[in-house]
């Protein structure tokens, strides 16, 4: 039986470029009133059998808002950062730009004391694949864009540097369709209407 994951993006606490590294901030009001505004056209991911979120205050924020009451799960946290945690990109750049560099470069290098970007596209597809099939077909899972980038990176068997060329919107879903091992992308989309002459 194929599983169906439904990833929904949390709700950003801050514009793109102030994001820090494994942000734990909860959502303020612009959040909070995003998520309120798209909430009707993602209820109906609430009738999955089982709903889970990232352990971040915004994943569960968000998941109990869109009605999902989502089980927090320690694998589909964000990267570990160790001592990069907190700062935006441009900060890290500016005190270690050799080893920012190194990082975008290499992905098992670790050159801020964590998690290396192969070890964390490991680990989400490691929860992704071990999913239980026999609780229900219908998943949904609310979490951070850089869990969703890891999770789409190993469903599709990508290059791990693929990662940073996939762009991921809050509050956008993604589908992957498949069981342990064969993933496969979902894309939901209208049907085009025939050219008329």
């Amino acid at each position: 039986m194929a599983l169906r994951v439904t990833f929904v993006a949390t709700s950003r606490s801050t514009p793109l470029l102030a994001e820090r590294f494994e942000d734990d901030r909860p959502l303020d009001q612009a959040g909070w009133d995003e998520v309120l505004r798209v909430a009707p056209g993602l209820l109906p991911l609430a009738a999955a059998e089982l709903r889970y979120c990232s352990p971040s205050p915004r994943s569960r924020a968000t998941g109990d808002a869109l009605g999902y009451s989502p089980l927090a799960q320690l694998a589909l946290r964000d990267c570990d950062m160790g001592r990069w945690r907190g700062l935006t990109l441009g900060e890290a750049m500016a005190r270690e730009p050799a080893a920012v560099d190194a990082w975008l470069a290499d992905p098992r290098a670790t050159p801020h004391g964590g998690e290396s970007l192969l070890g964390f596209i490991s680990r989400v597809g490691g929860w992704l694949d071990t999913r239980p099939v026999e609780d229900g077909c219908r998943i949904v899972a609310v979490a951070e864009p850089s869990v969703i980038r890891a999770a789409l990176v190993y469903a599709l068997k990508a290059p791990p540097a693929t990662y940073w060329n996939i762009d991921v919107h809050p509050l956008s879903t993604s589908t992957v369709i498949g069981w342990a091992g064969r993933w496969n992308l979902h894309l939901d989309g209208v049907t085009a209407q025939p050219l008329r002459a």
